[in-house]
């Protein structure tokens, strides 16, 4: 149906040309809401009537006319119909539709998937400063930023996972603080612990092991503590590491490993934070008030100017934030999207501003963002809110721990990321339909459980080649092989849209598609033709399960045990 449809959309161009020759109109189908009104749906009608200033539904009719003369209509239409006020529905024949099964087996785990188009894009997401335990917030960028690098990935897309944190400034000093705090045997709620300091039980960890003189070792780093608790410098370059390294435990944990980390402090050795100043200064964008050095971000749209350069001589976190993104496209990055929490959204309009400021041939609108907004965690109707690893808040660790990854992932990446989204640990363990994942992921096992049984009462996968896939004429069949040619479409859109919930929301209409199916027609025991073509059809559905939940990072089991929901 893949091929079905490349040619019925060429055909569909070629036709919107021959009635409005020159017309900027790009073809393309929709899904129809109801079945009842075809496979597929047109509104070029409707689009052109303005333009040519006729009705829409004698246009339709005019485009009708125009597509039945061409020969991939003919080949793969059934029947055009006009509805409402211009739309023209158009029904399948049953061998476009049955043609996604084979082309589905053939590309396997490329299916939906497009060669590689030589351009490179980088995500940077997660970029948490070693100061405790990666937390809710981070999750949720883990879950987003990795499962957008996947759909690019899809698309041809060379791509670069990159971490930026900070290991010197005010919270680094914080943790050094409170660690060596810890050293001297106090601890929180003493009379000498400080209010900024941290409380995690993490933090005694650190000085436990920093006077045993451990070595850490993290992605990036290995440092030695030396265990005096006076050199304060040591105290901080083994938090640092210890912490990264923690970091980097609960990343393993969550299946998320990075290409390249960045240190903010590096913009400072290299140069490139006196390079940026350079180049606003020469701007003409920058003034001096209060003994401050401002930029005019509202030239560039933000709310207000900007500091710079405070009035002790010291850079705001602005200025950085422009030369990291100046590097990140100067390293050949022309397409950058970043993963943060919405309390990010003031940083948009500034950072762009000044990369438009400093006048490098960045384009507008560089980088693209991602904002999320929090997760609340609940657990027997309550929120949770403290963890004892962190002190004050839910860890990464914590949910992955409480749930799985598969659960954790899944969740995060299923409503849009510019949504709250409350995550019930409760629903997160159960083993049947209300679970979203395990709903989708038990159509992936049971289907492996019936091409199994298939396969043990003398069934052969290798020749699903051979399948006559004209017995596959039953609705329920139908649905579910529209919802498999539904895929390649999906993928290309969520990756132009940077939405992953895409994918999740698709998962499970796809899951939908195979319970009904199985609801409604017998797989076994029927004809041997009947069972191969219908076998066929189970083993590309399942394929599509896995490429799918592959792109949120999520596992494909190929066998799962199932509650009995209560009242059913």
């Amino acid at each position: 149906m893949i091929q079905a449809k490349q040619d019925l959309l060429a055909a569909l161009g070629e036709a919107i040309q021959e009635l409005s020759p020159g017309a900027e109109l790009a073809a393309a189908f929709e899904s129809p809401k109801q079945a009842s009104h075809g496979d597929l749906a047109c509104t070029a009608a409707m689009q052109l009537a303005r333009p040519l200033k006729k009705n829409p539904r004698e246009l339709a009719q005019a485009l009708i006319e125009a597509l039945q003369r061409r020969a991939a209509f003919q080949q793969w239409v059934e029947a055009l119909e006009i509805a409402g006020p211009g739309f023209i529905n158009i029904r399948l024949k049953a061998a476009a539709k049955q043609a996604v099964v084979a082309e589905v087996l053939g590309a396997g785990a490329g299916f939906g998937a497009q060669p590689a188009n030589g351009q490179h894009v980088m995500v940077e997401f997660v970029s948490a400063n070693p100061t405790g335990p990666l937390h809710l917030g981070h999750a949720r960028q883990a879950a987003l930023g990795d499962s957008i690098c996947s759909l690019f990935a899809t698309q041809g897309w060379d791509v670069t996972r990159e971490f930026y944190y900070n290991d010197a400034g005010v919270q680094i000093a914080t943790l050094a603080h409170s660690t060596q705090c810890r050293l001297k045997g106090l601890k929180p709620g003493d009379a000498g612990w400080p209010e900024s300091a941290y409380n995690g039980e993490y933090i005694q960890d650190i000085a436990d092991d920093f006077l045993a003189r451990k070595t850490v070792k993290a992605d990036d780093r290995e440092f030695t503590a030396s265990g005096d608790i006076e050199d304060l410098d040591s105290i901080r370059q083994f938090a640092v590491a210890y912490l990264r390294h923690e970091q980097d435990l609960d990343l393993q944990a969550f299946g998320l490993k990075f290409d390249n980390y960045f240190l903010e402090s590096s913009l400072y050795q290299t140069g490139a934070v006196e390079a940026t100043v350079v180049k606003l200064l020469a701007s003409g964008k920058t003034f001096e008030e209060g003994g401050a050095l401002w930029l005019r971000t509202t030239d560039y749209g933000d709310d207000k100017d900007r500091v710079m350069r405070k009035s002790d001589g010291t850079y705001t976190y602005f200025l950085p934030d422009v030369a990291y993104h100046i590097d990140k496209f100067q390293r050949g990055y022309t397409k950058c999207i970043n993963v943060q929490g919405t309390d990010h959204h003031g940083t948009i309009a500034r950072v762009r501003g000044g990369l438009q400021a400093a006048d490098v041939g960045i384009p507008q609108g560089f980088p693209d963002y991602v904002l999320h907004k929090m997760v609340l965690v609940m657990r027997g109707g309550e929120e949770v809110k403290l963890s004892k690893r962190a002190g004050s808040y839910v860890t990464m660790r914590d949910l992955i721990d409480w749930t799985s990854r598969d659960a954790v992932r899944f969740f995060l990446t299923s409503r849009k990321a510019d949504t709250e989204f409350t995550f019930d640990i409760d629903l997160a363990l159960k083993q049947n339909d209300e679970n979203p994942v395990f709903y989708v992921q038990y159509a992936h096992a049971r289907i492996c459980s019936i091409i199994r049984n298939w396969v043990a009462a003398g069934g052969d996968e290798s020749q699903f080649g051979g399948a006559d896939l004209s017995l596959l004429t039953a609705p329920t069949e139908a649905a579910l092989m529209l919802k498999l040619a539904d895929y390649p479409r999906m993928l290309s859109g969520a990756a132009e849209g940077l939405a992953p919930h895409d994918v999740a929301f698709y998962l499970r209409d796809l899951a939908g598609a195979f319970h009904s199916y199985y609801a409604a027609e017998r797989v076994l025991d029927q004809a041997p033709e009947l069972t191969r073509s219908r076998a066929a059809l189970l083993a590309a559905t399942r394929q599509v399960l896995r490429n799918a939940l592959a792109v949120l990072g999520v596992s494909a089991p190929e066998v799962m045990s199932r509650e009995t929901l209560e009242n059913s």
